[in-house]
């Protein structure tokens, strides 16, 4: 494409600033170590310091900024690494939590790094030792460093499960030239659903590179999970109808409870797992359960579920696959606050019934499909979520939907066959050859 095509004036001071702003980004580095927000071994790796040597061989860079998106990948990093036996993976996240959820799940043959932080010098030190032969950018993680940078190497660059929020394109609008110079870098843009292709467009993204294929999330590998505690849970409630709320967020705590009295007007017995986005939160919430008058058996404390208990309380990290087998019926948080909702595929996945809030712009045709094929239902509130809640337990309701909802999630497997296909044309293709 035309060099001209990739220029913005407000690139070009943006990159003037980052050039020159190690300093400031330090002092924001130190800030979050002493928040317990940054590795405390491994800050190094924000600044571009390679943690451990770059292997022999080509190497695909894969960038997912949190949990949820690296979560997406495994599936593909999976099948990439059995195709091409040679390759090597180096995947990049922000935060502490994906470090521990990838941990011990990542295949061989892929590494993880912290992302330096968005500084052009350490940008380049990072890329200088690792010399990606491909780029993979999830979702919506335009840092404009480190997109110019990586465009400087000559690497392929391609964005998978492209989403623009709404407040995201607003911001962008606000500075159309940087974002399209941005966006024109990328050999390839492979947008979730219609909407983020209409806003990547609306952007300056080239129609010729972009193309609707779903999300990955759709075709990625069931969660995982230990059987042997998913067998002494489901015997710990002793055959009592149990549901899950998954990923709730400060506020919906509440209605959840209020869901939970109301449907057991009918079914006395039955019990709550409450998972928390955030598992720091934890204590808090137990405090707040147990105010409401209700038996709590905190997970993080280790406390067994005994015969009493109306609510365990799941403040743990990296067992949602756990909580999804064993419920029938799944609450997803993040949906009745304006969070913009949370992934749909891990419970359809898993065989159980989804019910979620009116919030949920960040999976906005996933919902929509699942709500078309029988396997999700939306609720507008706490009572509405009571009253849906009572008549989905229902074995008969809870299986039919759960059905429904793994039919439709299946068909996701030919998203991650798209994006295979794409990261190898990328690969094989000669570096002077023009993008397609």
């Amino acid at each position: 494409m035309p060099a001209a095509a990739n220029r913005s004036a407000l690139l070009g001071l943006y990159l003037m600033v980052s050039r020159r702003a190690g300093g400031i980004a330090q002092r924001y580095l130190s800030r979050r170590m002493a928040a317990g927000k940054e590795h405390p071994t491994r800050l190094g790796e924000r600044m571009g310091e390679a943690g451990v040597p770059r292997p022999e061989g080509p190497v695909v860079w894969f960038h997912a900024a949190s949990v949820g998106e690296a979560a997406s990948l495994l599936e593909l990093l999976r099948r990439l690494l059995t195709e091409r036996p040679g390759l090597t993976c180096l995947v990049t996240t922000v935060t502490v939590t994906s470090e521990q959820f990838l941990r011990e799940r990542l295949p061989e043959r892929c590494l993880h790094q912290f992302v330096p932080v968005d500084v052009l010098p350490w940008v380049e030190r990072f890329l200088a030792h690792w010399r990606p032969d491909l780029a993979v950018w999830t979702e919506s993680e335009l840092w404009p460093a480190a997109l110019t940078a990586t465009d400087a190497t000559g690497a392929p660059m391609l964005l998978v499960n492209a989403r623009i929020s709404n407040r995201s394109y607003r911001r962008w609008r606000l500075a159309r030239g940087m974002a399209r110079a941005l966006l024109r870098r990328f050999d390839g843009i492979l947008a979730q659903d219609k909407l983020a292709a209409v806003h990547l467009r609306a952007l300056g993204a080239n129609s010729a590179t972009l193309r609707v294929v779903g999300s990955l999330k759709e075709g990625a590998a069931p969660l995982p999970y230990d059987e042997a505690e998913r067998v002494r849970i489901t015997r710990a409630f002793a055959r009592r109808p149990v549901w899950l709320a998954a990923s709730t967020h400060s506020g919906e705590e509440e209605a959840v409870i209020d869901a939970h009295f109301r449907a057991r007007r009918a079914l006395p017995m039955l019990a709550l797992i409450l998972a928390p986005r955030h598992p720091v939160r934890g204590d808090g919430l137990a405090e707040m359960l147990r105010g409401r008058g209700l038996t709590v058996a905190q997970r993080s404390k280790d406390e067994a579920i005994g015969a009493d208990t109306d609510v365990y309380l799941a403040d743990t990290l990296g067992e949602m696959g756990l909580w999804y087998r064993v419920a029938s019926v799944s609450f997803i948080g993040g949906s009745l606050a304006e969070v913009g909702g949370h992934n749909p595929f891990e419970p359809a996945l898993l065989g159980s019934a989804i019910l979620h809030g009116p919030h949920v712009r960040n999976f906005q045709d996933a919902y929509a499909g699942l709500t078309a094929a029988g396997a999700a239902v939306e609720v507008l509130d706490g009572e509405e979520l009571g009253t849906v809640l009572g008549a989905t337990l229902a074995p008969d309701r809870a299986a039919e939907m759960a059905a429904a909802a793994w039919a439709a999630c299946s068909e996701g497997a030919e998203v991650t066959d798209t994006v295979l296909a794409a990261i190898g044309e990328l690969l094989d293709r000669p570096r002077d050859a023009p993008a397609t």
